[in-house]
């Protein structure tokens, strides 16, 4: 499963006022796990950038002054998004602008989804945490995330804290090694603790009639949540 975390910076708050993406940045996952392809772009948008954005994420038109305009990134940026789940915090935002820009194009596709799924962890954190802060340093704060380099808004920076904030709320690990080591770290021979073969059974507790109920009550509201993402319920069917 491969899914793309994306996140978009823009000139203002409305396409359809002329407003233009000016930096993406995605974080692939496969089968829930982090990646290390990235693909991050800033962008000329052949228009001002409103004094409220820049004052969001520090992007002024100076910086943007030798950056490619979105018709000559759109291929790249298609191909590597292509097929993907994308994974976006308020979805139909940062949506909303790039089908704009792909009209602006005047050619197919005219809009991500005829490519892409979507899942916005904006509803998915409205659904599992109603009535409280769901922004993106809230949740970072609640899933003990840490996004103390984010200073300012940055589409990379964002998609690379919303990747592990998206795997926190389905309750994912990102590695496979339980002990925080990388896949490519490997244990010396004599760091090795060998047990005793005759060392007594060991007691196995088995989860109870309650237990058992509330895992399962926790996979549905998971399976809710991420619109039916829910991996251990497929794996379990």
């Amino acid at each position: 499963m491969r899914q793309i975390v994306l996140d978009t910076e823009t000139t203002g708050l409305e396409p359809s006022q002329g407003h233009r993406i000016i930096e993406i940045g995605c974080v692939e996952l496969v089968n829930r796990r982090i990646t290390d392809n990235r693909y991050h772009q800033y962008i000329r948008p052949e228009r001002e950038i409103d004094e409220g954005a820049v004052e969001v994420h520090g992007i002024t038109n100076k910086m943007l002054a030798d950056k490619p305009v979105f018709a000559e990134i759109a291929d790249d940026f298609l191909n590597f998004i292509r097929g993907a789940e994308l994974v976006i915090h308020n979805a139909p935002f940062d949506v909303g602008f790039l089908n704009s820009e792909l009209k602006r194009l005047g050619e197919k596709p005219e809009s991500v989804e005829d490519f892409c799924t979507i899942l916005d962890t904006l509803q998915m954190a409205r659904n599992l945490h109603p009535g409280q802060k769901n922004s993106l340093d809230a949740l970072c704060k609640r899933y003990e995330i840490d996004n103390s380099a984010r200073q300012l808004h940055g589409a990379l920076l964002d998609a690379e804290i919303l990747a592990e904030v998206y795997l926190a709320m389905t309750g994912g690990q990102t590695r496979l090694s339980l002990d925080g080591r990388s896949d490519s770290e490997q244990l010396a021979p004599d760091a090795l603790r060998r047990l005793d073969p005759d060392r007594p059974p060991l007691t196995v507790l088995r989860a109870t009639e309650a237990e058992l109920a509330a895992h399962a009550e926790r996979l549905a509201a998971i399976d809710k949540a991420s619109s039916g993402a829910c991996v251990w319920l497929k794996d379990e069917s």
